[in-house]
């Protein structure tokens, strides 16, 4: 398999030697998340579910951040604490991620329950010389890292010339990012060697990624805006820290546009999932996302969510007709070779996700398959045969987390199938106006027929 890697700015081989650890940047848990925070969370969601399909063992970390300035100034909004804004909005990532098909991580760890892991790494900066303690605060040293903007391309001298001491900051050099934060009055705070504080953005990640994972992982993901300067801060931190590479892969997916436009607040195109769901579904939402090669960006439009219901529906169809045909043999029915054709597509699916997780490809070979199966359902298969299609088809739109929904019977339901059977009696018996009564009663309830070898078949319009 092939990644893109950032670090080094090409796809390379990616190799395991052993159980594969992922860590995911997540959410600041302070909303509902946008649709550009679901681009990363589906994506390598989708890698991991790969890697484990492959036969591989992956741990995957992916972090809550429950306190920053965002999270102060919603619970000040809310006249709460922060830990009751991340408890709701944790809670309501969880339905929106479910909803995506997004598998829970092996763990989330979230940033306050991590206070003494975070500690201990700032402790182990400062007594190596990377970081110091001014006035309560702790600020890393940018320049005595010196690899600083190998993951960003960014060079420290072209930042500097941008870089200008904020009020209120008592570090030394413009460069230096903030490790931990001194108490101010009304903000949660927890004791630390250098006084009541709270821990800075960029040193949690590196604190739990170690706590979980070990000191050097394999794959570090997230959105290209974490690039620099999250992850960049992170590798420094890092490394200064346990003085060995970070991370072998860095990935990162591309961005997304709203009606060719940036998305952001102020222009009003700001969609969180949530809102998407309620009117394209949560499965649209996936299907949009991994339509496109994850470095690519991507414009999300009410069209290109429509197409994306469309597509699943006949994804879905296909699955339906193959649970029909299995559950309603059709007579005469005759058993077809089929291993050549799922293996064909097994390994055009595997060499498309091989390269850089090419989901656009994987999920061309989907549809190619779903089309080469409904011809052979056409010519009446035995059961054994539906049984092979339709797990072949579970195999790969599992992986991909397409999965249709469950449609819960009705008493319409009852009705309908009642009128159906009645329909199919009439047909045999050469009673063709009572057919014809009732194809028009189940039209009118706004029911399509479908006549197949294997039986009718129905669906609402």
């Amino acid at each position: 398999m092939k990644l893109y890697n950032t670090l080094t700015g090409k796809k390379e081989e990616f190799t395991v030697n052993g159980p594969v650890t992922i860590y995911s940047c997540g959410p600041t848990v302070y909303n509902f998340f946008h649709i550009g925070n679901a681009r990363p969370f589906v994506t390598f969601d989708l890698l991991r579910r790969y890697l484990k399909y492959r036969g591989n063992t992956v741990t995957f970390v992916q972090n809550f951040t429950d306190v920053d300035d965002k999270m102060i100034r919603r619970a000040a909004e809310e006249g709460t604490d922060i830990k009751t804004v991340a408890d709701k909005y944790i809670a309501e990532y969880r339905i929106d991620a479910e909803g995506l098909g997004i598998t829970p991580a092996d763990v989330h760890p979230r940033a306050t329950e991590e206070i003494d892991s975070i500690i201990k790494i700032v402790e182990t900066l400062i007594e190596r010389g990377y970081a110091y303690e001014s006035e309560g605060d702790v600020y890393f040293s940018t320049r005595k890292f010196q690899d600083y903007g190998k993951l960003s391309k960014i060079d420290v001298d072209d930042l500097e010339s941008g870089a200008r001491i904020e009020i209120g900051e008592k570090k030394r050099d413009p460069l230096d990012f903030t490790l931990w934060k001194a108490k101010k009055e009304g903000e949660p705070a927890w004791p630390s060697p250098w006084g009541e504080g709270r821990p800075g953005w960029h040193i949690e990640c590196s604190a739990m990624s170690s706590k979980y994972l070990g000191e050097h992982i394999d794959i570090h993901c997230g959105g290209a805006d974490l690039a620099f300067p999250h992850h960049e801060n992170e590798i420094a931190q890092s490394e200064a820290a346990f003085g060995a590479p970070f991370a072998r892969f860095w990935l990162h997916n591309g961005y997304i546009n709203v009606d060719s436009k940036k998305m952001s607040k102020s222009l009003g195109n700001f969609f969180t999932v949530r809102d998407a769901a309620a009117t394209y579904g949560y499965d649209a939402i996936r299907f949009f996302l991994l339509s496109a090669q994850y470095r690519s960006p991507v414009n999300f439009t009410s069209e290109s969510l429509t197409q994306a219901k469309s597509a699943l529906t006949r994804l879905y169809n296909c699955e339906g007709n193959l649970r029909f045909a299995l559950e309603n043999p059709a007579e005469n029915a005759a058993e077809y070779e089929v291993e050549e054709m799922i293996s064909r597509h097994r390994a055009s699916f595997c060499e498309a996700m091989d390269d850089d997780l090419n989901t656009a490809d994987a999920i061309g070979v989907l549809f190619e398959y779903v089309r080469e199966a409904n011809a052979v359902l056409a010519k009446n298969p035995a059961p054994a045969t539906t049984k092979t299609l339709l797990d072949f088809y579970l195999e790969l739109s599992g992986l991909l987390g397409f999965v249709a929904p469950k449609q819960e019977a009705s008493d319409e339901d009852a009705k309908i199938d009642e009128l159906v059977a009645e329909r199919t009696a009439a047909k045999k018996e050469k009673n063709f106006a009572r057919a014809d009564e009732i194809r028009n009663e189940l039209s009118a309830m706004g029911i399509v027929l479908e006549d197949t070898a294997q039986g009718t078949k129905w669906h609402r319009a």
